[in-house]
């Protein structure tokens, strides 16, 4: 069977820099995650109510400035 580091020992406390970082990224992650979730509702919301769209980002394929896709160049 395999030892494991008492919890009071100093090499328990000790992380390693690849466990730091997968934490920082799990954080940097979830709070990306959150902010999305946040402005996703924000649009429903918007949208429910009539109000512009006030998103931030690419404008919508069918919206006015849009590129004609047919192709056809007869």
């Amino acid at each position: 069977m395999t030892e494991k580091t008492p919890p009071d020992s100093p090499a328990a406390d000790r992380k390693s820099e690849a466990e730091i970082q997968a934490e920082r990224r799990s954080k940097r992650l979830a709070e990306q995650l959150r902010t999305n979730l946040q402005r996703r509702k924000a649009q429903v919301r918007a949208r429910r109510e009539g109000r512009a769209d006030e998103a931030e980002g690419l404008p919508s394929a069918g919206g006015p400035g849009a590129a004609d896709d047919s192709g056809d160049t007869d």
